[in-house]
């Protein structure tokens, strides 16, 4: 006896079927974004975004900003003894000699002791031997007399403006000219100027201050050494020690990337498949490369620093310890896809192990390695860069200290820019090198 399905029972049952198919989609393509919006709004709020928003102040933002491509002036009056001084940066190493000042400072002198500072704005400041006054177009005049009660500041009428920020013992006021901050024991006034000044040459330099054509005219006339020494060891700007440091920062990538690969080369032998038939030989040499590259070079970093102590040597061996890692499992693998016959030409016309390796393994993988080699070392350039400010080697170190001041921002601005023009030229150099060595062409676009 034969049965036949019903047709419109079949019918009906692949309808259910797809009818089911395209509930699970819809569902699917709708669960999707509602789980993806929900993990934002937990980020959100772990987070503490609000939170960060909450104290965020755009003033320290504008501030650290303008300070990346300007720099201050300071003029300082000590209110115990009356002695003012003027300083690029608040700096030593900026003061302008004792006696001068910039051309919009008038110093006091023995018979008129009063200091005037005359802003862009229109703005006057004056330190007198009683009384700090300053004279804000738009707003009015701001005394204050500091002493040992306090700053003593007086305002015109009215409540004070957001830009004022006035208490007992200190007044910060911040206008588009200057900002002035008082105390009981000192009074400064910092006003800002576009560019980087002293960035050539410091105020104790004979050539501060001169043209590029009066720099050329003396350079040609034999002062080009003298010239070149006083900007190299430029004392605010140190670019003989950035210079260094830079180097530096190259070498320990340069020390790390291809330390790494001669490491990893001979290893990589043991955990390809094709060259070491003994499976606990092969896992162990994997778990190896699995161990150095699991742990992130910052971590080796800090054990290695640990160990052998601060310097640009330990940052090339945390950056040898994590790309032997890398460099052993891309270059085992590299190995497995190698072509046999090579291998048994040379092995039929008696080559020894090794001449086989030599000449029927290593021409065949030399480009991948070597376009991984120079891949790693200009990332590397940027990775040491971090790794420096830990081991305290590098361009990092310095971008670091100068960080840390809170105040050196225009310093952090020209060392970034510095390591980005590095990676621009170690992405070219690399790009260069890899078409010499791997396509025997060293033009290109």
């Amino acid at each position: 006896m034969t049965l036949h399905a019903d047709p419109m029972t079949a019918q009906i049952s692949l309808k259910d079927q797809a009818d089911r198919l395209f509930r699970r989609k819809r569902l699917t393509s709708l669960a999707i974004p509602l789980v993806v919006l929900a993990y934002l709004v937990y980020a959100f709020f772990a987070f503490d975004v609000p939170g960060l928003i909450d104290r965020a102040d755009p003033e320290n933002g504008r501030t650290l900003v303008r300070d990346s491509y300007s720099y201050k002036t300071h003029v300082t009056r000590d209110n115990r003894s009356g002695a003012v001084s003027v300083a690029i940066e608040g700096e030593r190493k900026g003061a302008y000699p004792e006696g001068t000042s910039p051309d919009w400072v008038a110093l006091g002198s023995g018979s008129d002791p009063v200091t005037t500072i005359t802003l862009d704005g229109g703005g006057v400041v004056t330190f007198g031997p009683d009384q700090i006054s300053y004279d804000i177009p738009g707003y009015g005049l701001v005394t204050a007399r500091p002493g040992r009660t306090g700053a003593n500041a007086s305002f015109p009428e009215g409540p004070l403006p957001e830009w004022i920020n006035a208490s007992k013992n200190r007044v910060a006021i911040t206008t588009d000219e200057a900002r002035l901050s008082i105390t009981r024991n000192k009074t400064e006034l910092f006003r800002y100027s576009l560019g980087w000044e002293l960035f050539f040459f410091t105020l104790d330099s004979p050539y501060h201050g001169m043209s590029a054509g009066d720099l050329a005219s003396r350079a040609v006339n034999g002062e080009a050494g003298e010239i070149f020494h006083d900007f190299w060891t430029n004392a605010m700007w140190r670019h003989g020690e950035v210079a260094w440091a830079l180097f530096e920062t190259v070498l320990m990538a340069f020390l790390g990337t291809f330390g790494a690969a001669i490491v990893a080369l001979p290893l990589a032998f043991l955990a390809a498949r094709n060259f070491t038939p003994l499976t606990l030989v092969r896992q162990l040499a994997r778990r190896l490369f699995d161990l150095f590259r699991g742990v992130d070079a910052l971590i080796w970093t800090i054990v290695l620093a640990r160990a052998f102590g601060p310097g640009p040597l330990t940052g090339a061996l945390a950056i040898l310890v994590t790309d032997t890692g890398s460099f052993g499992k891309m270059f085992s693998e590299a190995l497995e896809n190698v072509d046999g016959k090579q291998i048994e030409g040379l092995q039929s016309v008696g080559a020894k192990p090794v001449q086989r390796y030599r000449f029927g393994v290593i021409p065949q993988v030399t480009p991948v390695l070597l376009s991984q080699m120079l891949y790693f070392f200009e990332s590397n350039t940027r990775s040491a860069t971090v790794i420096g400010a830990i081991t305290g080697g590098g361009i990092g170190l310095l971008l670091t200290q100068a960080m840390i001041t809170q105040k050196d921002w225009e310093e952090v601005t020209y060392y970034i820019v510095l390591v980005v023009l590095l990676v621009f030229v170690m992405d070219w150099f690399s790009g260069w090198l890899r078409r010499k060595l791997i396509k025997g062409d060293a033009g290109g676009h």
